[in-house]
Order: C-alpha cells, then sequence, then structure tokens
C-alpha cells in the first residue's frame, strides 16, 4: 500500500494513492521493488503521472526522425505536421487491431494511460480483462483509476513482476518502451521510490 505522504516525497498527487493501490492489489504488484519499478516506469511515460494522453503534435522534421519510412520526405511530412489526429491516424493505420488511415482508428485509440495503451486491439483486452468497454470509451483510459489499472494489465500479462524482483531495469524498459528511451531517468524514478517505499 502506498499512501499520500510517500507520494508526495515522490512528486507525485495524492488523486494517485487509490487507483494505485487498487492496481497494485489486483495484480499482486506487491514488493517494494515491484511497486518502485511500477512508479518508476509509469513516471517516465506519463510524465510523473501527470500527462495521460500521447501527444503527436509534431514538426515535420521530427515526423521524418521518428518516422522516416512513413514520412520519407520533406513534402510529405509538411501535409501532417502538426496536426496530431492526421499522425496518429497515419502512423498507427493497419497495424495493432486499427483499420486503414481513413477509419480513424489511429487517433481514437491512440497512447493514453499510465503505459500509454495503443491500438484497437490493446483497448479491447484491456476492456475485456479490467470488465470496461473501452473499445466504445477510449477516453477512460486517461482518467486516474483505468490509466493505472490498463497499465497494471500490460505489467501483468508482460511479466513485469518477475522482471521488477531481478532489478533488471533495463530489460524492464525494453519490455514496455520497446527499446530503452529514458533508461536513466527511469533508473533514478525507480531508486527514488524504493528509498520512500522500502
Amino acid at each position: 500500500m502506498v499512501n499520500a505522504e510517500q507520494l508526495q516525497r515522490l512528486k507525485i498527487g495524492s488523486e494517485w494513492v487509490t487507483p494505485l493501490n487498487e492496481t497494485f492489489a489486483r495484480f499482486n504488484i506487491g514488493t517494494p521493488y515491484q511497486q518502485a519499478a511500477f512508479i518508476g516506469q509509469c513516471g517516465h511515460e506519463c510524465a510523473n503521472f501527470r500527462i495521460l494522453e500521447e501527444n503527436l503534435n509534431y514538426r515535420a522534421a521530427t515526423l521524418m526522425r521518428l518516422w522516416p519510412k512513413r514520412f520519407p520526405t520533406q513534402e510529405i511530412a509538411n501535409a501532417y505536421a502538426g496536426n496530431p489526429k492526421k499522425i496518429a491516424n497515419m502512423v498507427y493505420a493497419s497495424r495493432m487491431g486499427n483499420r486503414d488511415e481513413s477509419s480513424g482508428d489511429g487517433y481514437r485509440f491512440r497512447g493514453r494511460g499510465c503505459i500509454q495503451l495503443t491500438g484497437s486491439t490493446n483497448y479491447f483486452n484491456a476492456g475485456k480483462a479490467l470488465g470496461m468497454d473501452f473499445w466504445a470509451e477510449p477516453d477512460l483510459v486517461a482518467t486516474p483509476t483505468y490509466a493505472a489499472l490498463t497499465a497494471g494489465w500490460f505489467w501483468s500479462t508482460h511479466k513485469c513482476n518477475e522482471i521488477a524482483q531481478t532489478q533488471d531495469w533495463g530489460r524492464l524498459t525494453k519490455v514496455i518502451n520497446g527499446g530503452t528511451i529514458g533508461l536513466d531517468e527511469r533508473i533514478k524514478h525507480t531508486n527514488e521510490a524504493i528509498a520512500v517505499l522500502s
């Protein structure tokens, strides 16, 4: 169990006490290492529990750097730059259970929550596991309760407890992020949380 005073020391709002404790209980995230790693990883993914929705407002140069295959020329990138809806519909089209670009699924099922749940299939499966219809109401995932619970669902389905217990932060980051983006900051957040929760 975490309390408001512990979260305050980690610069996390007290509105997260209940969502985090519900998530820890439901997904058996029980040891200080597991809870600290969850807080550290989520803290990096969602700006220390402040931003629960993916920001896709990119300039052309950023689009070309992030998705070189999808934005191979300045002209194509310029046509999407500064339009989050259009960008999401393009970069998430025809994958993760989403339909084509014109369907709007990319933006509808953009990253939300503490571990950025993304794609129609993930919204459907997380909703099924949690007894909610996130497919019909995707914005629910951007509320503290479901932002935490969907992160817990991801954590559980990807066996993150076991990795957290071994303190292999690089491997855990790869499972959550697909790479090691922000590894140093994730480790720093996790170590701070270990110190507070132990």
